[in-house]
């Protein structure tokens, strides 16, 4: 038989959750990284800090992906929808771990400004959850196509030699356009572009601070 979780062993989930997303160097994947056995190329020192400050906007928008689905997972009605948004949740771990990685192999740290980041996305996160699953997974799928726009936007940045970030950051962009897919043809809305266009400005506040922080 399964065994239903309680209340207390939710929380107790939750918070093993929150302290594998924050804490730099925790998260374990599920999958192997994409870089795989690509050999390292030479960079130039601007070019690595420039790789270090992308690779760490991709971190902190990782982190954010993962608080927002554990927030709507929170509060999402349907047992599907909160299955799927757990799947979901689980594969940004992995893209979190691999950017973790590529950033220690860069020398470079995670944002200071991660649990701030992970706060607010988490927040959202519920209260989406809350007003109802078409909404939330509206929210899913505009959140997913923002990230795919950063995704391909950093593709053309890197660094050529960087064949490593690319490997991660490909793999990043496949599965994030399946959660855009998944999220719409499970019902979400399709958010007007007004909202959108506030979600893109959002977005823009997060990667100037966290560039460099």
């Amino acid at each position: 038989m399964t065994r239903q979780l309680s209340r207390a062993d939710r929380l107790i989930h939750q918070f093993d959750t929150v302290l594998r997303t924050l804490v730099p160097h925790a998260a374990q994947p599920e999958r192997p990284s994409p870089a795989g056995n690509i050999a390292d190329e030479p960079m130039t020192e601007a070019e690595r800090e420039h790789a270090v400050g992308l690779m760490r906007i991709n971190h902190t928008g990782e982190v954010c992906a993962q608080a927002l689905y554990q927030g709507q997972g929170l509060t999402a009605k349907l047992p599907d929808t909160r299955e799927q948004m757990e799947r979901a949740a689980q594969e940004e771990i992995d893209h979190l771990a691999w950017c973790d990685t590529r950033l220690q192999e860069l020398h470079g740290h995670t944002s200071l400004l991660n649990p701030v980041f992970y706060a607010a996305s988490f927040g959202l996160g519920a209260v989406a959850g809350a007003v109802g699953d078409r909404v939330s997974l509206g929210f899913v799928a505009a959140t997913e196509e923002q990230v795919g726009r950063h995704l391909d936007d950093h593709l053309h940045q890197l660094p050529t030699s960087d064949r490593r970030s690319r490997a991660v950051l490909e793999q990043m962009r496949e599965d994030e356009a399946h959660h855009e897919r998944w999220a719409l043809e499970a019902g979400g809305a399709r958010f007007p572009l007004p909202v959108k266009l506030g979600m893109r400005l959002m977005s823009k506040v997060m990667t100037k601070s966290v560039y460099k922080l």
